[in-house]
């Protein structure tokens, strides 16, 4: 059994990163949080391999700068397994390539029927990897062996799994498919901050009433201040069915607030006091929240079309079947092809007048990408047509 180190001294990660910057080919990357254990998602174990160098485990809190392996590494092209999960805590490192290869989206894109990364290595290497950390908390040090070997192996087969990915792709005629959806996953811009990210609590259907929920705004907001001070995930000090309990108990007092028995986690009592402050503030509270936040621009649900908008509902009902099975001929799941939002709000506002350039046009400005539109625009142009001609000669029928 391989005796993996984990890289924590800055002349150790200096010679880390000149030993890959003179080795090979592509580099396997991965990054293993603590999500659900810290408040942040910052990177407690960056994982690098590289033909003619090796696998490295970096710790990046006490590394600090990685500048040396960004310039050892930032050229080359990237390989990575749902890049999308792990970019912002590389990011956050200062470590952006430049070109990248997700395994899991080609494989998506090829039409497997697993995409985990253990799924993808079994189907293509025929090789098992145990998946009994994936859920560990990697902040914890030191580090186990059994659970370096485990980082290690998300990278060390990673290369080998791309080139035969790679040959699938040119294969079924997707290879550029496949590197447009990679560009488009590196210059994704992130998601701008929820405007009330407390409405996101779950159980938070179960509040009624404006001054309830000024309340449990006020709670959540005293958990999420109290959890990025300790740079503990927030549901580890208190549930939100804890939170949402507390709100529906409504208690007079700090007392009768210690005496909800459902009120529980680790926090609930030793933050007690932290927890009535929030009480009264969201009582004192003038800016109460509404109920129903306005939809902006979120789509009614496809169910209430046939009243809202029946002729959007038929363009819909025309096009969506069509999609579906451009996708199968494609082999690749249909909202890879073109996701569901997508469709639906080009057939709740298509252009005028209906034609494949004016579709594609309108999916483009929606975010669809190039072999996306190529593949599907006239296919949305036709039934869009087409489902207004049923509804001329189905009202010619009834008249």
């Amino acid at each position: 059994m391989t005796e993996y180190v984990v890289i924590d001294r800055l002349d150790d990660f200096r010679d880390a990163a000149q030993k890959l910057a003179l080795g090979h080919g592509p580099v396997a990357v991965d990054v293993e949080r603590a999500s659900g254990f810290r408040y942040s998602q910052r990177a407690y174990l960056v994982q690098v391999f590289r033909r003619g160098a090796g696998v490295f485990l970096f710790d990046p809190p006490p590394i600090g700068d990685f500048s040396a392996l960004q310039e050892a590494i930032g050229d080359e092209e990237w390989i990575l397994h749902a890049a999308s999960q792990d970019l912002p805590s590389l990011r956050e490192l200062e470590l952006e390539p430049t070109s990248m290869f997700d395994t899991e989206l080609a494989a998506r894109l090829l039409g497997h029927e697993r995409v985990g990364l253990g799924a993808v290595v079994e189907d293509t290497l025929g090789i098992t990897l145990a998946k009994a950390h994936s859920a560990s908390d990697w902040s914890t040090r030191p580090l186990p062996q059994s659970w370096l070997e485990y980082a290690a192996l998300d990278v060390e087969h990673l290369v080998d799994v791309r080139d035969i990915l790679v040959a699938e792709l040119a294969e079924q005629g997707k290879t550029e498919f496949a590197a447009e959806e990679f560009r488009a996953v590196l210059e994704r811009e992130p998601k701008p901050p929820r405007e009330d990210p407390w409405r996101r609590l779950s159980g938070l259907h179960q509040i009624r009433g404006r001054r309830p929920l000024a309340i449990a705004r006020s709670l959540w907001t005293a958990r999420e201040d109290f959890a990025r001070a300790q740079d503990v995930a927030p549901g580890r000090l208190v549930p939100d069915r804890a939170l949402v309990a507390a709100v529906l108990a409504d208690p007079k007092s700090k007392s009768e607030l210690a005496s909800v028995k459902e009120f529980t986690g680790r926090a609930s009592r030793t933050q007690l006091d932290r927890w009535w402050l929030a009480f009264e503030d969201g009582r004192a509270a003038t800016d109460l929240p509404l109920e129903r936040i306005p939809g902006g621009d979120t789509l009614p649900p496809p169910r209430a079309w046939p009243d809202r908008n029946p002729e959007a509902d038929a363009r819909l009902k025309a096009a969506r079947p069509v999609v579906e099975e451009i996708a199968q001929e494609l082999r690749m799941p249909t909202e890879n092809l073109l996701t569901p939002d997508l469709l639906r709000r080009v057939a709740w506002a298509p252009p005028e007048p209906v034609t494949a350039a004016s579709v594609g046009e309108s999916l483009e400005a929606l975010g669809a990408r190039g072999w996306q539109i190529a593949q599907t625009s006239q296919g949305i142009a036709d039934a869009f047509v087409g489902s207004v001609q049923s509804a001329a000669t189905a009202a010619e029928d009834a008249s």
